[in-house]
């Protein structure tokens, strides 16, 4: 105990990072030969790594279009609204889940060439943008409910989740233009990854922050009074749910980003079988969590105004 409190965070991430590698082994070396095999032939087969890749293109596909189907299907409901809250948001898991989709059925134009690694990892970083950017998106509507009904100014509040987003992209893509820059310089390059691994690790903190401050401050309130409230106690549970989808996966995400700091590979998923997990639990299933939480759609217009359901 006294050793841990005198070690730097440095020196404590990389010993459990090191732990970490030998539990896995040991636990590969406990397991019947068949079974090692199996896991390292994947790794080393191109027809595995092929299915595992087509399997998430087909998975990011399928909500991607579910989200299109649900965009139309609001457009037709309300027509004359424009873009409201609901469509916004599920137009950027359209488009974001199309982008995971296009990066894993085109991979073998990135993750089979060992001479693509820099343009892959840019790629999988600008997706990793747009989830970024369509989870914040809710945020600053929670917030905006928030303020709204505490009678707060909300005219800033767009200009902040404008700025914030500007600001990442185009910190994340002056980081990679100089790695392109300095690509023929080792230890420049290795210094500017560790820089960008870094702060890819900050995104899904930051994201978090908006989470736990905008999602829980409306979800407390949201308990205090949902009783006072016409479906309130669906609204708590919407909030809910919501709410503790975006922590995990963030939080799941910011751990391997941290993790992948101290880490030759990567992200730390160096083995198709991971990368299929780790996408599959911090991309594609919320997304489809999502689309399922709040499939209702608005209800045609009745009077004169219409209010969104999210």
């Amino acid at each position: 105990m006294k050793l841990l409190l005198d070690s730097s965070p440095i020196d404590i991430i990389n010993w459990v990072t090191n732990w970490w590698k030998l539990m896995m082994s040991l636990l590969l070396e406990s397991f019947p030969i068949g079974v090692t095999n199996w896991w390292y032939d994947i790794n080393k087969s191109i027809q595995w790594q092929h299915g595992i890749f087509f399997t998430l293109c087909a998975l990011y596909s399928f909500v991607s279009i579910i989200a299109l189907i649900q965009v139309i299907r609001i457009h037709l409901r309300i027509p004359l609204y424009g873009w409201s809250t609901q469509k916004v948001f599920h137009m950027m898991i359209f488009v974001a889940n199309g982008v995971g989709a296009i990066v894993f059925g085109l991979h073998n134009n990135f993750f089979m060439l060992h001479s693509n690694v820099l343009m892959t990892r840019a790629i999988l970083d600008l997706q990793g943008l747009f989830f970024f950017t369509t989870f914040t998106h809710l945020v600053w509507f929670w917030a905006d409910v928030y303020y709204k009904i505490r009678s707060f100014p909300t005219s800033k509040l767009k200009i902040w989740y404008i700025s914030i987003n500007c600001a990442i992209y185009l910190i994340l893509g002056c980081i990679w233009i100089c790695i392109a820059m300095n690509d023929n310089d080792a230890v420049v390059l290795v210094k500017l990854l560790f820089i960008r691994k870094i702060f890819v690790a900050v995104i899904p903190f930051i994201a978090n922050l908006g989470v736990l401050i905008y999602g829980g401050r409306l979800f407390i309130m949201v308990w205090r009074y949902f009783d006072e409230w016409r479906g309130g106690r669906k609204k708590l549970s919407e909030v809910g749910y919501v709410s503790s989808i975006c922590f995990t996966c963030f939080s799941i995400s910011c751990f391997v980003a941290v993790l992948s700091c101290f880490h030759h590979n990567d992200r730390g998923l160096d083995h198709p079988v991971l990368k299929m997990i780790y996408y599959m639990v911090v991309e594609i299933l919320p997304s489809a969590l999502f689309i399922y939480i709040l499939q209702k759609l608005p209800r045609r217009r009745v009077s004169g105004q219409y209010h969104p359901i999210i």
